[in-house]
């Protein structure tokens, strides 16, 4: 911690003649205008801050890299979505070829059958509950109809709980911090994967996602892919059914 010091006096500051202080009539339009300025930069840089999302460069499934373009007008809330699935880019279960993983475990749901720490269920759903959960999302873990759990069909029903899903038929173009639903069978509330939505680059149909549990560059990853019409998922056929937008936590 930094110490704050006695402010050092100027040895000449008594010599010096005093300024005559200008009417205050004539500070007033100053003063005011100087305010006006200054409330009118704070908005711009709150504006800024709150609602545009920074371009980033995340690492593809086939080992190239992708510098997504700035985001504006998102909410904090999204924002912090964003940055929280990608800071995971790259995290692999342990041991490799098990579902152990800290997700699962911090929701407490799975097979305690594995190192401290992490437990294991195949884990895209956990992944996405988590990322919303510390990104500060409204999310009720718990299996319970309605309610979000490792059950990728949850993030489906949870949607039409809140008057947030969209199917993908809507024509509805996702906004980073949406989860897409895939392989959805909404009579049987089955589906094969979702993932974390962190953008969708012009001219193509699918977003960019950060998928929990994929396994395309190893077995049971968090990796990224771009134009995501099918799950990220061994077999393939499981296609975009829709997404999930956030609430957030009152």
């Amino acid at each position: 911690m930094s110490s704050i010091g006695t402010p050092r006096r100027d040895p000449v500051a008594r010599s010096r003649p005093r300024s005559r202080r200008p009417p205050r009539r004539h500070l007033g339009p100053f003063v005011a205008l100087v305010g006006l300025a200054a409330a009118v930069s704070a908005v711009i840089v709150a504006i800024r801050a709150h609602h545009t999302v920074p371009g980033v460069t995340v690492p593809l499934s086939n080992g190239r890299t992708l510098v997504l373009p700035a985001t504006p007008g998102l909410s904090p809330l999204r924002a912090r979505i964003v940055r929280l699935a990608e800071s995971q880019i790259g995290y692999r279960t342990d041991p490799a070829t098990s579902y152990c993983n800290k997700f699962s475990a911090h929701f407490q749901s799975g097979s305690t059958n594995c190192p401290p720490g992490e437990e294991a269920e195949e884990w895209c759903a956990d992944f996405a509950a988590w990322t919303w959960q510390q990104a500060g999302a409204l999310v009720t873990y718990q299996y319970l109809n309605g309610d979000l759990n490792s059950s990728a069909a949850s993030f489906y029903e949870w949607g039409r709980a809140h008057g947030t899903w969209h199917p993908r038929s809507s024509g509805y173009r996702p906004l980073p911090g949406d989860v897409a639903v895939y392989g959805l069978n909404p009579t049987t509330l089955v589906a094969a994967h979702v993932a974390v939505v962190i953008g969708q680059l012009p001219h193509e149909a699918g977003p960019v996602a950060v998928n929990g549990d994929g396994d395309l560059t190893g077995f049971s990853v968090v990796e990224v892919r771009t134009n995501e019409l099918y799950a990220d998922i061994h077999p393939t056929g499981a296609p975009l059914a829709g997404y999930v937008a956030p609430t957030p936590a009152t």
